[in-house]
Order: C-alpha cells, then structure tokens, then sequence
C-alpha cells in the first residue's frame, strides 16, 4: 500500500452522545469500548460532506478485519439523517435515535472462500443502503454501493486500524438538508450521536477530505504519526 500524504482536514471532537457542528470543519465522535465489545468497533470517526461524497475517516479499536479477529471482525453500521428530520427515512417499531435515517453504511469485515483448497480471501466490505419512508430495518431499502478494499480502492481504504470511506450521495433521491445527524449504535451501548454540515450548507466541499482532488491519493489522519512506517494489516495481500 503507498504512503499516505497529510491529511487536508482538521476535525472538531466531540464526546459521545453530543451533537456537534462547526463551519468548514467536520464532526466527530468518540466512542470508548466496553469490555461488552468482542468485535471491533469505531472509537473515533470524522465524518464530513465532500463534493457530492460524505467523506468518513473510521478508527476501530482493532483490526476491523483480517486474521487477528479471525469470526469476529468488525460489523458495525452507522445511519445518516441526510435531512435531520425524521418524517423521512427510517421507520422502526420502537422509538430509537436510528429512526428517520435516510442512509445505513454497513461496514464489515468478511472473509470469502474462493476455493476449498485455497485460503480465503480477507477484506473489508461495505453496503450502503438507502432507507426509505417504507424501511422499518436496516436490511430494508435500495442498495446504493457493495463496495471492498480490494476491488473499490477509489472509495475505500485501509491503514491498519483506520478506514477511509468515501459514500456517493447523488441519489436523486435522497433528501438534502443544511445539516446531517449521524448515529452510531454499537451493540448493547448507548448512541452516539453528532450533527455535520449537509449537501446543502455553505460549507459543504469544505470539511473532511481524505484525498486530494479525486486523484487518489488518501489522505492521512491528522493525528497520525508521519514517521511511523506503514505496514498492511494481517492478512490483508492488497
């Protein structure tokens, strides 16, 4: 995998369960695991519109996929109230924060026996569903994206515990908004939710950029060690 040039971002943190929004800056949220949490999960996330993409740059706790984790990878899914209102989007039965949630990005980490007497093929995977006013689960929906690290390196990347995700949201129809509300729901916790600028906020192209200009060269953590030397996860031949 190539070296990573500086990330062209700053982030604004913020703790779990609050909301958070800033001009030309994306929102982030932080998770801490529990002793609950066996599968990875994401401890830190900035998450902002770019171009006509929302723009994620995921941490997980661990390896989200690979040998390590072996039957228990990463599967985790984060919602996004494109119109932060919830006449729209999803509907379930019980009255969560998940309800009117107009995008689901699942991302997990799978492994694929290609033939019995070969090993099987690692990689990150990610569905992107977009929920409906008929949707009453996650499963429900059109899918927008069946993307992985391996065939899809134009929208996804690894770096060790770090994902760099970009999702399409031209969907004409998917409503727009100045606002967006994310929701991450790890299992058995609480959710945690922040506010970022939508497709229609002056900042929007402005915030999270985890490539330069489309070119394909990701961009790396803002926080991260420019020094430290770059190693593919296990497993992980691409």
């Amino acid at each position: 995998m190539k070296r990573l040039p500086t990330l062209l971002a700053c982030s604004l943190l913020a703790s779990a369960n609050v909301s958070a929004a800033s001009r030309g800056t994306a929102s982030t949220f932080r998770y801490k695991p529990t002793s609950d949490d066996e599968r990875p999960v994401v401890v830190d996330a900035t998450i902002g519109p770019q171009g006509s993409d929302f723009a994620m740059r995921l941490k997980f706790d661990k390896l989200p996929f690979g040998e390590e984790c072996k039957q228990r990878c990463a599967n985790v899914t984060l919602f996004l109230d494109t119109d932060s209102s919830t006449q729209s989007g999803l509907h379930l039965a019980t009255k969560g924060p998940e309800n009117g949630a107009d995008v689901a990005v699942v991302i997990q980490g799978v492994r694929e026996y290609k033939r019995q007497d070969a090993p099987p093929v690692l990689m990150l995977r990610v569905k992107v569903r977009q929920l409906g006013t008929d949707a009453n689960s996650t499963d429900g929906g059109e899918l927008l994206a069946d993307l992985n690290n391996r065939q899809d390196p134009e929208r996804i990347q690894t770096d060790g515990t770090t994902v760099y995700l970009l999702v399409d949201a031209t969907s004409a129809l998917l409503p727009s908004a100045r606002k967006v509300r994310v929701v991450y729901h790890p299992p058995g916790g609480k959710a945690v939710q922040a506010t970022i600028p939508g497709m229609l906020g002056s900042s929007s192209g402005r915030g999270v950029q985890i490539f330069k200009h489309g070119s394909g060269n990701w961009g790396r953590a803002p926080d991260a060690d420019p020094k430290k030397p770059r190693t593919p996860a296990p497993g992980d031949n691409g």
